[in-house]
């Protein structure tokens, strides 16, 4: 009895969800699609881009420190070389 009545609990509330999500939907695509607009309307009035400052001639600026490569561990094994054979 304790499975069914569990089982009913999990359906009913897969349902009313999926009933919420349907009248709710509207309104969060709308919000959405509004926020997706303010932020093309911000790029295209050039506030969502950043000018490069004016640089003096000969003058060298790191933008980023360059990410360096782990070394593999060289003790892992030693290495086997397969042939194949026909």
């Amino acid at each position: 009895m304790k499975f069914i009545q569990t089982l009913l609990i999990i359906l009913l509330i897969f349902f009313g969800l999926r009933i919420l999500f349907r009248f709710l939907s509207p309104y969060i695509m709308r919000y959405l699609a509004k926020k997706v607009g303010e932020r093309f309307q911000n790029m295209a009035q050039g506030r969502g881009y950043k000018e490069p400052a004016a640089k003096k001639e000969g003058e060298t600026v790191i933008d980023r420190v360059p990410h360096r490569d782990q070394t593999s561990n060289k003790t892992v094994g030693e290495y086997i070389d397969y042939e194949e054979i026909d």
